[in-house]
């Protein structure tokens, strides 16, 4: 019985990638200095898990920034607006692609899945021609040789890669992605000879999409491609990684059934119907990859339950190689277990499951489970019958949103197209400076106040300075727009660095929600209303919403999630309630996470949004008419949940739309939409400042399928990694080009 780990975190313990990827793109540092740093990094990773016993190592699960662009840089998939020469992709192409540049935008970014981790859209179409483009996966395979470990290299499988693109622009949207699998397998050939010719004996294909529901052309999709592989993969040891969900039974017989696989991974921990479809039948002479550690969150793994699981495998499969998914108070700091104790857990499951159980480790765990489960902190009977006390109650504001938006107009008195932001301003090296101080004591409580007040009065001037109509105090007292709230409620602890990556540099911290959650105080009051005073302009008070909150937590594990999201939405309501007594008539209730919370599986879809959408109308039910509540989402597929969106009942939703059209293409097809809307006229997560023409095109495009009585302007999503630089020239432009649309639609009249 042997261990495996999937993936491994690789920003760093303490976020060295991070920095060195910025860094370097401020040309402050060198490719060989970033190099250098990566190097580093996957050393430690690979040394951490041989040394805590794990057989089975991954290789080729680090990156600069995404593992689907790695993908397309191995096929030499580049779209030709980047003027790629043929030759091995290098920064400039692969940077380019994930971030634009000075002339040209970045590719599409969505979520992966149901995580809040983002993935580089491959944009492809019939005249793509496939190359072998990037060596990465060899060498770093022979990288991890070199320190005498022998790893697993890991590909995201042909299928899955080509489900997760989208047809070029310039291409039919009914084009067939997977017509391009006689295409891409020649590279994957190459790529697997260059692995074996190195001494490779395993390969780990990640096919991810097998968790989704498939229609039957794109299950077969599967066996068609490792049936093309098989000659190439003879003789090999080849593990298929599934994960997320679980697999339906079509897609199990079908992966099952694969002869060119020996070896076949399961998620266990969301895929409990999965161990159905094991008992049932499972091919003689295979490994079984179960994945019964948790990756995904941070609780400390119940041993004996995941042991006796496995140990029911094995009277099953007969082999069962792999175990995996991949300042705190001390009581609940052994409540918890991080990448590198879950590496630990994995090799001790296994261990045991030779008949090596390391007794004392298992008590620990034992013990460790039990306090949490007694422990007076995680329960507050207030906050319980509040949440029961909502029953079945369909929480929505009085009167609908066409009268709603009427009497917001007369008090607010925009003008047509007005333009916002959507919260957070740049986070400058001074003000994280002062922020830290403060947190560290070296500065007192007075003089903290007092820089973050002039902060938010310089943010203040400039937004009126641009003459943007509806503004925003910058959030500079604000960490992350989720810890920052996760530190003022009740039922959160925080870690110093348990980072997780979001998309390229960026990295999040998520807080823990270990239980009951209530909101002692108000949180976000004074700062608010201290910024309206500044400005006769609607000044929006700014909120993360309960879903949101939810989603991008470590939540705990001993009750339904929804029950924890309906506390949230309880302590959010209260803060919208004061925020409006207080004189703020615009309050924006971020909802960025509510699509990657959606089920992998469409049976479950609709209990989720129910609930979701639901806390989220908690939260603002209250407040009157004249109150206008905004909400933002970001990078998703939301087309196929747009009535769920509709449903919420927002006065005005702000979306991500620049890298993408799709949102656009639901109101094409006649979906209506009575609701203030802004689709994001720019990207923010790109350098590059797009000039006023173009984002008046796409103001244009909008008013297309759009009334212009309920259309706004505004960037993608917040500000805060942008430098002020970019920000000023960027939103010079948005405001010049509302004002230019703005005349042209006087004229019209």
């Amino acid at each position: 019985m042997a261990s495996h780990i999937v993936g491994y975190p690789r920003i760093g313990p303490k976020r060295e990638l991070k920095f060195a990827l910025e860094s370097f793109w401020d040309g402050k540092s060198s490719a060989e200095e970033l190099q250098k740093v990566a190097a580093d990094l996957r050393s430690a990773i690979w040394m951490q898990m041989a040394e805590a016993g794990i057989k089975y190592i991954p290789s080729n699960t680090f990156s600069y920034y995404d593992q689907v662009l790695d993908t397309t840089a191995m096929l030499g998939a580049v779209p030709d607006r980047y003027n790629w020469n043929g030759t091995e992709i290098g920064f400039d192409i692969y940077f380019s692609m994930a971030r634009g540049n000075a002339s040209v935008p970045a590719m599409e970014m969505t979520k992966w899945f149901d995580t809040n981790y983002h993935y580089i859209v491959p944009e492809l179409g019939p005249d793509v021609k496939f190359s072998y483009a990037s060596r990465k996966a060899v060498d770093e395979y022979n990288e991890a040789k070199v320190l005498g470990i022998d790893t697993i290299p890991v590909l995201v499988g042909p299928v899955s890669y080509l489900l997760l693109s989208k047809p070029a622009m310039a291409v039919e949207k009914s084009f067939s992605l997977l017509s391009l699998i006689d295409n891409i397998i020649p590279v994957y050939k190459e790529v697997v000879a260059e692995l074996k010719a190195a001494g490779a004996t395993w390969i780990q294909f990640d096919e991810p999409m097998l968790v989704k529901d498939l229609e039957a052309h794109q299950l077969q999709a599967f066996p068609y491609a490792y049936a093309e592989l098989e000659s190439t993969l003879s003789g090999w040891n080849v593990l298929v990684e599934t994960y997320f969900a679980d697999v339906p039974a079509e897609a199990y017989k079908i992966l099952t059934s694969l002869k060119a696989v020996t070896a076949y991974g399961f998620d266990l921990v969301r895929g409990t119907k999965t161990l159905d479809s094991i008992k049932q039948g499972f091919p003689p002479g295979k490994f079984l990859f179960a994945g019964v550690v948790d990756g995904r969150n941070i609780w400390a793994n119940n041993l004996a339950s995941s042991l006796n699981t496995l140990q029911a495998l094995g009277d099953i499969v007969g082999k069962v190689d792999r175990v995996n998914e991949t300042k705190l108070d001390e009581e609940i700091k052994s409540w918890l277990a991080f990448a590198t104790q879950k590496v630990v857990e994995v090799n001790a499951l296994a261990k045991a499951l030779s008949e090596q159980k390391a007794e004392v480790f298992f008590s620990a765990n034992a013990a460790a489970l039990a306090s949490r489960k007694s422990s007076l902190r995680v329960t507050n009977e207030t906050v319980q019958k509040a949440v029961a006390a909502l029953n079945d109650s369909d929480h929505r504001r009085a009167t609908n949103v066409s009268v709603r938006l009427d009497a917001q107009q007369k008090k607010l008195n925009l003008p047509i197209l007005p333009t916002t932001t959507i919260g957070s301003f740049p986070q400058t090296a001074d003000l994280r400076r002062v922020r830290h101080e403060f947190k560290a004591k070296k500065i007192s409580e007075e003089d903290y106040v007092n820089f973050i007040k002039e902060e938010i009065n310089n943010v203040v001037k400039f937004q009126e300075e641009l003459d943007i109509d509806v503004l925003v105090h910058g959030e500079p007292e604000r960490n992350d727009m989720v810890e920052y709230f996760g530190e003022q409620l009740s039922g959160f602890v925080f870690t110093a660095n348990g980072w997780v990556q979001s998309y390229g540099s960026r990295c999040v911290k998520p807080p823990i929600i270990y239980g009951d959650v209530s909101r002692p105080k108000p949180m976000t009051v004074f700062w608010s209303s201290t910024a309206q005073s500044l400005t006769k302009r609607p000044m929006k008070g700014m909120l993360t919403g309960p879903v949101t909150i939810l989603n991008w937590s470590f939540v705990r594990d001993d009750q339904p999630r929804f029950e924890t999201c309906y506390q949230i939405a309880l302590a959010m309501k209260d803060e919208v309630e004061d925020l409006e007594k207080s004189g703020i008539t615009v309050i924006q209730i971020d909802e960025a996470a509510l699509r990657e919370g959606l089920p992998l599986r469409k049976s479950e879809e609709a209990f989720y949004l129910n609930w979701a959408v639901h806390s989220f109308r908690i939260t603002n039910s209250g407040v009157k008419d004249t109150t206008q509540i905004h909400t933002h989402m970001c990078y998703s597929n939301f087309n196929e949940i747009i009535h769920s969106i509709i449903d919420m009942d927002a006065d005005v939703i702000t979306i991500e739309n620049s890298r993408s059209d799709k949102l656009l293409s639901v109101f094409r097809e006649g979906v209506k939409y009575g609701a203030g809307i802004g689709p994001g006229v720019y990207d923010i997560h790109s350098p590059r400042i797009p000039p006023t023409e173009e984002i008046a095109d796409r103001i244009n495009k909008m008013l297309a399928v759009l009334e212009s009585n309920i259309l706004w302007v505004n960037p993608d999503c917040g500000l805060k990694t942008r430098k002020y630089s970019e920000v000023k020239s960027a939103l010079t432009n948005m405001v010049a080009s509302a004002k230019l649309i703005r005349n042209q639609l006087a004229t019209a009249k």
